[in-house]
């Protein structure tokens, strides 16, 4: 990326900002994320209730909070939150509900080692250098965005509740960020419409569920202040050959899924991603992915989501997300904050969330114009993110209708589209300048 293509952020990568607003700006990323419903989801399926199931969401909120800490702070060093990754879940779902929690947990422990190996041995790093270059990073980030937004319009029209108010609330929120996007534009100096533009459409997305009755957080008084984490709380991991070879292949896609979130932060703050950074971040999502394991049974990932919001609040600061991420492990200790962050609507969270898919799309299609358009790039473009989108749509009775395997594949738009446009890549032959500029000169005749 060149210099004059780097956005302006208000605080770069490596920029040093203050503790007390750190912890707000670190606050912020928290509150607008969905972490409780991939686990909620999850320790559901495997028979989990009650006390069992609210324990089971500490332990994520507690390791999301330690894979945090090792990707931002220590191995990739980008402004990365990790949190559990939604490719893996109807695989974990049936592996926990037909073999058992402990063998589901074991399952994840040898995909995750094999993540940290590919960053060890550098065999990932060379094959990003090949096969993604920055108009493939593009698509992804592109088909990355699309394939959201059904989840955030889903989670403001469909969520249990009250339609008007999951609407009203929902639709509020979207339009106050929208608003102090806007005002961004008319006050490109004021650092703190930038810094907390998120929060503040936050509050005033809640206080309006509070008014139309939407909003229920009787849950906070009964939580206990403190508890502490467990590692392996739910038994000892037992190894079961089928469902290690099958969460091991389920890996690639999470960390198919993680890249395109390298490269949405690339291209946010302009910070070169070197193989050697890349290695380290993929040592720091194996042992992310490793301790998802052993506290909360679910595999993380970057969240795309975050990475949006960098360019909402032009914030890119690591030390705000490593704040964010000692937010994650203080709550892995205190159930009755946890219990404030569950029980935002989940209407106003989605609400940011379609801003930030907005946000990922711009990115995208800001990488991909760079690119000389040829035949080869259009291609690649229209087929990759057709098959993208096209899971979005796909009846059930299709998807159902194919191998165990394939169906958690086709359970991630992301893993189709940006599996289809890295292969176009490395299969599709380049045209020649010679033909391009024939080509060129025989159109203008």
């Amino acid at each position: 990326m060149s210099k004059e293509e780097t956005p302006q952020l208000v605080a770069g990568v490596n920029d040093k900002i203050p503790v007390g607003r750190s912890i707000i700006l670190g606050l912020q990323h928290v509150l607008s994320m969905d972490l409780y419903i991939m686990p909620l989801i999850l320790g559901s399926a495997i028979g989990l209730q009650g006390g069992e199931l609210s324990f089971f969401l500490q332990m994520s909120f507690f390791a999301c909070g330690i894979a945090t800490l090792l990707q931002s702070g220590l191995f990739m060093k980008y402004p990365i939150v990790q949190g559990p990754s939604y490719v893996p879940l109807g695989a974990l779902c049936t592996i926990g509900a037909t073999m058992g929690i402990p063998t589901m947990i074991g399952s994840l422990i040898p995909g995750a080692l094999l993540i940290i190996l590919l960053g060890a041995t550098k065999a990932f790093s060379k094959f990003i250098r090949k096969a993604i270059p920055p108009f493939i990073g593009g698509i992804i980030i592109l088909i990355v965005g699309l394939t959201l937004v059904p989840t955030a319009v889903q989670g403001v029209f469909s969520t249990t509740g009250n339609l008007t108010v999951n609407s009203v609330s929902g639709c509020v929120t979207f339009g106050m960020l929208l608003l102090c996007m806007i005002l961004q534009y008319k006050l490109p100096n004021n650092r703190l419409l930038h810094m907390f533009s998120v929060i503040i459409a936050l509050v005033v997305g809640t206080l309006t569920a509070c008014v139309l009755g939407g909003a229920d957080f009787s849950s906070v008084s009964s939580a206990a202040w403190l508890s502490l984490p467990q590692p392996l709380h739910f038994g000892v991991p037992q190894f079961n050959l089928e469902a290690c070879l099958l969460m091991a292949v389920v890996y690639l896609f999470v960390l198919l899924d993680t890249t395109g979130t390298w490269f949405t932060v690339q291209a946010i703050t302009g910070e070169p991603m070197e193989d050697e950074r890349v290695d380290h971040g993929t040592i720091g999502e194996g042992l992310g992915c490793l301790a998802g394991a052993f506290f909360g049974g679910t595999p993380m990932t970057g969240y795309s989501s975050n990475a949006g919001l960098l360019a909402i609040t032009k914030v890119a600061s690591r030390r705000v997300v490593i704040a964010g991420g000692v937010i994650l492990v203080a709550l892995g200790f205190c159930p009755k904050l946890m219990a404030v962050i569950t029980s935002l609507p989940t209407p106003v969270i989605n609400g940011v969330f379609a801003m930030v898919c907005m946000t990922l799309i711009s990115n995208g299609v800001k990488m991909i114009k760079n690119t000389v358009m040829d035949d080869r790039a259009t291609m690649i473009l229209g087929v990759s993110v057709m098959c993208g989108v096209s899971t979005m749509i796909l009846p059930d009775e299709v998807v159902q209708a194919a191998p165990q395997f394939v169906q958690y594949f086709l359970s991630s738009g992301i893993a189709v589209g940006g599996t289809v446009a890295i292969l176009m890549q490395l299969l599709l032959p380049k045209l020649r300048k010679s033909s391009y500029k024939a080509k060129e000169n025989a159109v203008v005749s």
